[in-house]
């Protein structure tokens, strides 16, 4: 590993390169915060990807890919005279420090949920109406589903019993099938949007992560679905020409892999 001193003179060096390709490139020139949003958006993706994987290769060069926008982002706000990456740096660093009280002040905390609630009530002290203004509006909905329950839970505001949540979603599971029977499809839509939240409700009581959980079964289908266009190809045939009752026969081998 490096020492501190190597690894603050590559950052540096980052910050000395991207000068220069500012300077320089005509592409890296015209960038702007609004231009390369949808770039970092792609990148930590990526990056999501790769710990997924597990490819911690990646997961570095993946890495480098979001540090090299950072820095990007506080280059543009430098010129602008608006901040600079010191100021990104110590804006967290003093935000990190004022909500670790536990750390570098007197309060004393048992577990990793006083941590969390301590640091909800601080973010309401700097200003903040709502516990949930934390939680970004451009979020995919799974997501979004799972913070807006996490920032609940640490002022409180959450059930008791893991068997209590299970019963919530059983509920709701009945509630939808009720709806799809009558076949109002706007009450439909609304009752499984209900399902889903519980469901990641449940998820968070039972320790799992639902956007991992998902992705990691949209792999799975993908590599099986693949298998299947793979075995199909060498009969000679596309999917759309064999049975259901063919295609059941990769899809088993598949699984099996």
């Amino acid at each position: 590993m490096n020492t501190r001193q190597q690894q603050l003179d590559a950052f540096g060096r980052l910050l000395d390169i991207m000068d220069d390709l500012r300077a320089k490139c005509p592409w890296d020139k015209k960038q702007t915060l609004q231009s390369l949003r949808h770039l970092t958006i792609e990148e930590t993706y990526e990056l999501g990807d790769a710990i997924l994987n597990n490819d911690l290769i990646e997961v570095k060069k993946e890495l480098g890919d979001l540090l090299l926008h950072l820095v990007f982002y506080a280059k543009i706000g430098s010129e602008t005279g608006d901040f600079d990456i010191a100021d990104v740096a110590n804006g967290i660093c003093d935000k990190l420090i004022y909500r670790h009280p536990h750390i570098y002040g007197d309060v004393v905390v048992e577990d990793e949920e006083q941590v969390k609630q301590n640091w909800e009530k601080l973010k309401l002290k700097e200003g903040k109406k709502s516990v949930l203004e934390g939680v970004p509006n451009g979020l995919p909905a799974l997501v979004k589903a799972s913070r807006i329950q996490d920032k609940a839970k640490g002022v409180g505001f959450d059930w008791e019993e893991s068997s209590q949540v299970w019963d919530k979603v059983q509920e709701e599971l009945s509630e939808f099938h009720d709806e799809v029977q009558a076949g109002d499809k706007d009450k439909i839509e609304a009752e499984f949007g209900d399902v889903l939240f519980s469901l990641i409700n449940y998820a968070r009581f039972i320790n799992v992560n639902p956007e991992d959980a998902l992705e990691r079964t949209n792999k799975k289908f993908i590599k099986r679905f693949t298998y299947l266009e793979s075995k199909a190809g060498e009969l000679g045939k596309s999917l759309q020409d064999m049975t259901l009752a063919e295609m059941d026969v990769f899809w088993n081998e598949a699984k099996k892999l």
